[in-house]
């Protein structure tokens, strides 16, 4: 039987990845993002243009994901959006913006997506957190609040829906070279004149000497999707960041 997953967030660094990966392990790709995808999008999937941020768009994709499929094997919240400036510069509207984006638009997700991960008798949620939910830095603080916040959602979603023998787990990516990353350089905390030498520095900065590529999280996804490879894992944070967070920053 093909099975079939929703990615959120799909014309991004992370989501195109995990399309392509899917796609490629002969899974049915259902991609949403309010950015088009490009030509290349799966011949046997859908790609749905949308804002998971606007609660009638959420209704409207798994309207016409319901009309695609009639069970979900895995739901991949991955959309998200950064506002990068000091907290007491950050509007009510941005810190609003950032929490409908990355953290209401999973809980409404997850809430209408369920009677399909239900339907199919053995389910998985990924939630895309960050490092930043459990080490942040200056000037990203609506992000990192939203990607802890993500966490606890994690837990509650994971024992809420092990009855319906769905499985919850988050990953927590470092720093990965994405567009999100690459825009989000120009915050002065790696230094560098240009966006290559900012890279360099902040690769210099993990454990493993260099920045993670999207193709790395998109496989740490689908350990975490695949039943046979963590069928006992739920309710977690896998943290994938080069072994950034287990450096003690005064080193």
């Amino acid at each position: 039987m093909t099975k079939t997953i929703l990615i959120t967030g799909a014309a991004g660094g992370i989501g195109r990845a995990t399309v392509d990966l899917f796609a490629e392990k002969g899974w049915r790709v259902i991609g949403v993002d309010r950015a088009e995808f490009g030509e290349d999008f799966p011949q046997n999937g859908i790609f749905i243009r949308s804002d998971i941020a606007r609660p009638e768009d959420m209704h409207s994709i798994f309207e016409k994901a319901r009309a695609f499929t009639d069970s979900l094997d895995a739901l991949v919240n991955n959309a998200a959006m950064q506002v990068a400036k000091p907290l007491i510069e950050t509007t009510v509207e941005e810190w609003d913006a950032v929490m409908a984006a990355n953290l209401r638009s999973v809980f409404l997700g997850v809430k209408l997506a369920h009677p399909l991960l239900k339907a199919r008798g053995g389910a998985a949620v990924v939630n895309v957190s960050s490092v930043h939910a459990i080490q942040t830095s200056a000037n990203i603080a609506a992000y990192a609040a939203s990607k802890g916040g993500l966490l606890a959602l994690t837990r509650a979603m994971a024992i809420e829906f092990a009855p319906d023998n769905i499985r919850v787990n988050a990953i927590l990516p470092g720093a990965v070279d994405t567009p999100m990353l690459r825009a989000g350089l120009g915050r002065g905390h790696v230094g560098g004149d240009d966006v290559q030498e900012r890279l360099d520095n902040l690769a210099r900065k993990t454990v493993n000497g260099r920045v993670g590529t999207p193709a790395e999280i998109a496989h740490a996804i689908f350990f975490l999707v695949d039943n046979e490879q963590s069928s006992f894992m739920t309710g977690q944070a896998l943290v994938i960041d080069g072994g950034a967070t287990a450096r003690l920053s005064t080193e």
